[in-house]
């Protein structure tokens, strides 16, 4: 039986595991690291196409079961909670594959495009709202869809319906794939000022953006406004409406600011 409180609802459909699978491009050489694999039916079709499979199940019962349903398949399989998982012990350039539990995935998000040894391409399964706020474009962005978007290319593949799930969930899901960036859009030494940023203008996100980044960077509205005619960004925006190159051009502005006061 699925465990609710784990968020365990088992999809069985092949036609849907298949493309989950497809959409991650897997073959012989490549190790893929699967979150969740439950009783293990997107295992198998991943076992079809990898060289290597390490199944992370944090479910007792169902890491201890999995291996035997696959013989002499290079399948090794963690009891373990993804969050701690040493994503340093697999080799570089390894992909990952997910039916993610959704109470856990902006976690596990930021887990695989914060690491230091990023995969190089990351498939899930989330809530179809989650995916659509991922995949977000100027107009409708999010701190999720900027903090994604710095590290990783988001495309969306199919829509997968709740009455495909055992137990069928509350809402429709959505298959997201993360192309990770050789070079994300924010250099390293940048980061930490460019996502204080963001967060202060997503601080009153319903706010425009001469009144949440007042508020966020206890600057006036006066300061605020010049600060942003200067990078050509009208005050009567919102944070949601900004691409991640205009929170660049502002942060570096603000930082040059910084320095010449």
């Amino acid at each position: 039986m699925p465990n609710k409180s784990l968020g365990q609802h088992w999809l069985r459909d092949r036609d849907v595991l298949s493309h989950i699978a497809d959409c991650a491009d897997i073959g012989p050489d490549d190790t893929v690291l699967e979150i969740g694999p439950g009783l293990g039916t997107l295992t198998s079709e991943l076992l079809r196409r990898a060289g290597r499979v390490i199944a992370v199940e944090f479910d007792k019962d169902l890491a201890h079961k999995l291996p035997g349903q696959f013989p002499g398949k290079n399948l090794e399989v963690v009891q373990s909670d993804i969050l701690s998982f040493d994503l340093s012990t697999l080799p570089k350039g390894y992909k990952v594959v997910a039916n993610v539990p959704y109470y856990i995935t902006a976690k596990i998000v930021n887990m695989l495009t914060n690491a230091q040894n990023k995969p190089s391409i990351a498939v899930l399964l989330v809530q179809r709202e989650v995916a659509e706020r991922l995949a977000a474009h100027p107009g409708n962005m999010s701190i999720l869809a900027i903090s994604a978007q710095v590290f990783a290319e988001i495309s969306l593949g199919d829509i997968v319906l709740a009455k495909m799930f055992t137990p069928p969930p509350k809402v429709d899901s959505q298959v997201v794939i993360f192309k990770m960036r050789h070079q994300p859009l924010v250099r390293m030494d940048d980061e930490k000022a460019f996502f204080r940023m963001v967060k202060a203008g997503f601080s009153e996100k319903r706010k425009k953006l001469r009144s949440s980044l007042s508020g966020g960077l206890g600057l006036s509205k006066i300061e605020v406004e010049k600060m942003l005619e200067r990078v050509g960004i009208s005050p009567d925006e919102r944070a949601e409406d900004l691409s991640i190159e205009d929170w660049s051009r502002l942060m570096t502005h603000e930082t040059s600011s910084n320095h010449s006061r």
